[in-house]
């Protein structure tokens, strides 16, 4: 049920692209507490951004899951900031990440809802 989606307006190499996915998983899996099997993580093309007037690299994660607990946010925006900066090298000021907790009933998955 954990879902990161990562929009860029860095070109990112096809073979580097899976890499990262995995490794967004694995955190994503680690950081939350639930089983991998359920992560998703999405990584949009690059596409035209712009952070704080400039158009240097940057990134703006969405990360939603069923339970998610306010106090993880703040190990998970320095965790994700940092895989974005090892993987992507784009700084932790030029990251946004939003953060959403879904309720069960309000997420499908397998033809109904958790």
């Amino acid at each position: 049920m954990p879902y990161l989606k990562i929009q860029t307006n860095r070109e990112i190499a096809e073979d580097t692209k899976q890499e990262f996915l995995k490794k967004a998983s694995v955190l994503v899996s680690k950081n939350i507490g639930k089983p991998e099997k359920y992560v998703m993580v999405r990584i949009d093309p690059a596409q035209p951004m712009m952070f704080a007037g400039s158009t240097t690299p940057c990134a703006y994660l969405e990360l939603k899951s069923i339970g998610l607990p306010e106090s993880k946010t703040e190990t998970l925006s320095k965790v994700l900031c940092q895989l974005v900066l090892d993987e992507l090298k784009i700084p932790s000021e030029r990251v946004y990440i939003e953060f959403a907790d879904a309720k069960d009933s309000m997420w499908g998955w397998d033809g109904g809802t958790f």
